[in-house]
């Protein structure tokens, strides 16, 4: 009975965790829309986009090397492919020296490395190291996922303005990471667990921002 109740607990948070990182994914819809109404990225940062790219891909692999962690596979799947939208559409409207760098960012990071991880933990580790190194990856990435948005602020504060800070994504990633600390702490996946860790921190002082600067609105 206590093992089926904690599957169920599992099985639960997991399609939690599903709802609430597809709603990571989906936040920055409306950015991009603005975006291409515009026709430009104006102050907008590519780094939190290239980043969550990158993060997706880790997060698949190690969804897949890993029994078990088909859930973990299957969103960030379909998060990798949202990403990817948005990471062209930036290309596509970036003025030409903001493309250069973007295009420099998603080729190294988004391209040759996840590419370059795979095929050497499939040719030189154990189904043991994979999911070790995979792990270890998907929680760097994950804590650069986290502390990307900061580079926000420097542009918040500057324009005492929040049109350039996508908040709501901010909000959403806070309770996403409580939701996976809670999956991680059920199954035992230090890697998740660790992941969530600087989500707290981090957005209470995105939302400290946000009230400094919607005074000046």
């Amino acid at each position: 009975m206590f093992f089926s109740n904690m599957v169920s607990l599992i099985t639960i948070f997991g399609l939690l965790g599903n709802i609430t990182t597809g709603l990571v994914y989906l936040a920055p819809a409306k950015t991009f829309w603005y975006i291409m109404q515009r026709r430009s990225t104006e102050e907008f940062d590519c780094l939190p986009y290239v980043v969550k790219l990158l993060n997706g891909y880790m997060w698949v692999y190690y969804g897949i090397v890993k029994p078990n962690s088909i859930l973990v596979a299957t969103i960030n799947g379909f998060g990798a492919v949202l990403e990817l939208v948005y990471v062209t559409i930036f290309l596509i409207f970036a003025p030409p020296r903001t493309r250069a760098i973007t295009a420099t960012l998603f080729g190294v990071l988004d391209v040759v490395f996840p590419i370059g991880a795979v095929l050497v933990t499939q040719i030189f580790c154990n189904r043991e190291m994979q999911i070790d190194v995979s792990g270890f990856l998907s929680l760097l990435f994950s804590v650069a996922t986290y502390g990307s948005p900061l580079s926000i602020m420097k542009t918040v504060v500057r324009t005492k303005s929040v049109e350039y800070m996508p908040f709501l994504l901010s909000f959403i990633l806070f309770i996403n990471g409580l939701t996976w600390t809670v999956y991680a702490l059920l199954t035992n996946d230090w890697f998740i667990g660790v992941s969530c860790l600087p989500s707290s921190p981090i957005y209470i002082y995105i939302y400290i921002i946000f009230i400094y600067c919607s005074q000046f609105i």
